[in-house]
């Protein structure tokens, strides 16, 4: 699976992570004060990501998973679930 570097910015900005600009867009998601995921992409404007399975990875995501996410069929809360399912947030 591809990623193009506008649909990470969609995905990142619509599951509410936090960013910063460097030597690369650095992302992370904080969640009660914690930070949970923490992800980042090369600052090419346009066109397919590098290693998109790594940002896949580090979303804490499978392949369908992040294909609902770019498809925008994910919410945030679903995201949430995800990740409170895989260990990651303490559940409700």
């Amino acid at each position: 699976m591809t990623i193009r570097a506008a649909e990470f910015d969609r995905v990142i900005a619509k599951f509410g992570f936090s960013t910063r600009e460097g030597r690369d867009r650095l992302a992370w998601l904080e969640v009660g004060g914690r930070r949970v995921v923490y992800t980042k992409r090369s600052r090419q404007r346009a066109g397919d990501l590098p290693r998109p399975h790594e940002i896949r990875q580090q979303l804490k995501l499978d392949e369908d998973q992040l294909a609902d996410a770019i498809r925008c069929t994910l919410s945030r809360d679903g995201y949430l679930e995800i990740l409170r399912v895989k260990g990651f947030l303490e559940p409700h």
